[in-house]
């Protein structure tokens, strides 16, 4: 969703000039000039031919460049000429510089040129704060917010309206909200600019159910918003998924007229309804639309990507006339969600032959494409590219590099991105810590967790979950026994839930414990789900304890009841103790009634960076009568070289 913030703030008209523009030489040259190239060019000839501009006129020059600046280099003319002035000595023509490093987006040299203002000896007036606010970063509100505030309570500026509005927005820019809430409570002439600016502040910092408490508070009162008003709280409900709020807000927008015919609210609206899960709605608005740009596309094929409708996404992303890079990213991230990994690396490569250069965003779903996949070689060449085209690898680029190497069985270059980080945050401990787990290294993930403590990074659910996977991996079932309690007991305020209990669940029926991890189940304060009695399942098989399989089972198929995989491991269990009959009964009595298939059995091989996939019983593959040519080839071949196959555990023709 756009944001509003640009018009968060409305500054006001200076003062007019104290020189008035005439039939001077400069006067008619100004209105001859385009651009301020053309107008330093001219002065050049000017002070050549010995009719350079006089003080009035320079005066002139300075107010007609800053008012036509648009970038940080356009200025140095206009400075140049105020540094000439020497009747620089009025606010107005102070205010004037500074306001034109503002609309240059250039926040430091417009707090310079106050400061030094200030140096001279000059107060400032209504406008100064306002015109140099507006440049404000978030960096340069967190060093000058307060001391301005000062200024302005100082030089009783502080009960202007749009001091107090530029304030409110700087404030929020810093992340003080409760300052800009106290300045907001305070003022005594709120107008719709006061009270957009606090909404939109509410929502720059995720504090959107205030927002939204706001926006409400502003119709009790009976003022009138503005579009931007309701885009704002529009973002709000985005943001909390609140449909009901969303669909008023529609409303209100109709009966305003303000749609349809408002591309940046109705693009808004459909991102709205898309992220609510009212895929319907996003539809039925985008098809009424008259006018549409890229973001009216992009947001409804991330909509129809986000509910699963990913061939549909598909479908109108081929469609679409203009595709930018965040439309790409959607759709790569949609394939990537429904985990269709081979098709998020085709669609990648495809972006790269038309020229769009992905950012971090892309590269972190690509290489979570490459990681589920296996799929090294790939995940090398995004390493590479990377590096080539300069794009900014940010931490979230650098966990998913650990992650896909993790995945890929690589740890060695998983601890070497680690290690080569510059900042990290508590998601790349825990994608370590798990990739040391699940590569069979819980030792090492354990003496991670230790230094992750050590650094003062606070673990989460996620690190837990991940360090128990460590002990389960390794076999630590007394390791994993205090970490549990700790939890238990609240260590670092993180509660076990579901994810944590199986894993103790695995854990204990690994090392065959099998009644402790039922005693375990038994004491879960929750439900537990498919995944909790499919452990004990598993386990119940590895250590052919009949009875509590049976009863797992039991319970595993009342939640899950077409789930193959507990039949497999119930069938396989019953051949592994020569109960014939039982597994024939698995067959006639379950699978049949049930209508239950199991999943045919699938591999990957990456060859050239391509991915090939290969599934059970598919005759569909263009070379599958090659393909079953070469099996058989293998299979006459291990043969002669004396290779016999178990088949110990192969019951019937179940499965």
């Amino acid at each position: 969703m756009p944001s509003p913030e640009r018009f968060k703030v409305r500054l006001p008209r200076p003062p007019a000039p104290t020189a008035t523009r005439d039939s001077s030489p400069v006067s008619l040259l100004l209105d001859e000039c385009g651009t301020i190239e053309g107008l330093r060019q001219a002065h050049c000839r000017m002070i050549r031919a010995g009719a350079a501009p006089g003080a009035s006129e320079r005066r002139l020059m300075v107010v007609w460049c800053c008012a036509r600046a648009r970038e940080p280099g356009d200025m140095k003319y206009a400075r140049l000429l105020f540094e000439e002035c020497p009747q620089a000595t009025d606010v107005f023509l102070w205010n004037t510089v500074i306001r034109g490093y503002s609309g240059c987006n250039s926040p430091e040299p417009a707090a310079l040129t106050y400061l030094e203002m200030r140096r001279r000896g000059f107060d400032p007036d209504d406008h100064s704060l306002p015109f140099l606010l507006k440049s404000f970063t978030r960096e340069t509100a967190s060093l000058l917010g307060k001391e301005l505030h000062a200024h302005a309570l100082k030089f009783g500026l502080a009960s202007n309206a749009f001091t107090q509005n530029a304030l409110i927005h700087t404030y929020c820019l810093s992340g003080q909200v409760d300052a800009a809430r106290a300045i907001f409570d305070r003022s005594l002439d709120r107008d719709v600019i006061t009270w957009n600016a606090m909404i939109s502040g509410y929502n720059r910092n995720k504090r959107y159910e205030l927002s939204c408490k706001l926006f409400d508070e502003m119709k009790k009162v009976r003022l009138k918003p503005t579009w931007v008003t309701l885009l704002s709280a529009l973002s709000a409900c985005t943001k909390l998924k609140h449909l009901r709020a969303g669909e008023r807000l529609h409303r209100e927008m109709e009966e305003a007229r303000l749609v349809p015919g408002n591309l940046v609210l109705e693009n808004a609206l459909i991102g709205m309804y898309a992220e609510c899960g009212a895929i319907g709605a996003a539809l039925k608005l985008f098809d009424g639309m008259k006018v549409r740009d890229v973001i009216s596309w992009t947001s409804v094929i991330k909509g129809l990507a986000d509910s699963g409708e990913v061939d549909r996404a598909r479908f109108l992303f081929e469609e679409t006339p203009h595709r930018d890079l965040i439309c790409w990213t959607a759709m790569t991230d949609g394939y990537v969600k429904a985990n269709r990994f081979k098709e998020a690396l085709e669609l990648f490569r495809r972006m790269q032959t038309v020229g769009v250069k992905p950012d971090a965003f892309t590269i972190v779903g690509v290489l979570t494409a490459c990681a589920h996949l296996g799929a090294l070689e790939a995940g090398e060449w995004v390493r590479i590219y990377v590096g080539r085209r300069k794009v900014r690898a940010d931490v979230a680029v650098g966990n998913a590099f650990i992650d896909m190497y993790s995945k890929c069985g690589v740890v060695e270059r998983a601890l070497e991105v680690f290690g080569g980080m510059e900042r990290r945050d508590k998601f790349t401990w825990t994608v370590m810590i798990v990739g040391l787990a699940v590569n069979g290294r819980g030792e090492e993930a354990l003496h991670l967790f230790i230094e992750m403590l050590r650094a003062g990074e606070k673990p989460d659910s996620v690190t837990y979950v991940g360090v128990l996977q460590a002990c389960v991996h390794s076999g630590l079932v007394g390791r994993g026994r205090r970490l549990f309690s700790g939890m238990l007991r609240g260590a670092h305020g993180v509660a076990p839930q579901v994810a944590h209990y199986g894993c103790m669940v695995d854990l204990l029926g690994r090392a065959g414990r099998l009644r402790e991890a039922l005693e375990v189940i038994n004491g879960m304060p929750m439900a537990p789900n498919s995944i909790v009695w499919g452990s004990l399942l598993g386990a119940c098989r590895l250590h052919r304890d009949q009875e509590m399989a049976e009863m797992a089972a039991e319970r595993l198929l009342e939640l899950e009841p077409r789930d193959s995989a507990a039949y497999v491991l119930l069938a396989d269990l019953y051949a592994k103790c020569s109960r014939w009959e039982e597994v024939r009964g698995v067959r006639e009595k379950i699978l049949e009634k049930k209508g239950v298939k199991k999943t045919p059995g699938c591999s990957l091989i990456e060859m050239n960076g391509e991915i090939h996939e290969f599934v059970a019983g598919d005759a569909t593959h263009l070379r599958s009568v090659e393909i079953m040519a070469m099996a058989e080839e293998m299979d006459r071949e291990l043969r002669l070289a004396g290779y016999v196959p178990d088949m110990s555990e192969v019951f019937l023709d179940v499965l």
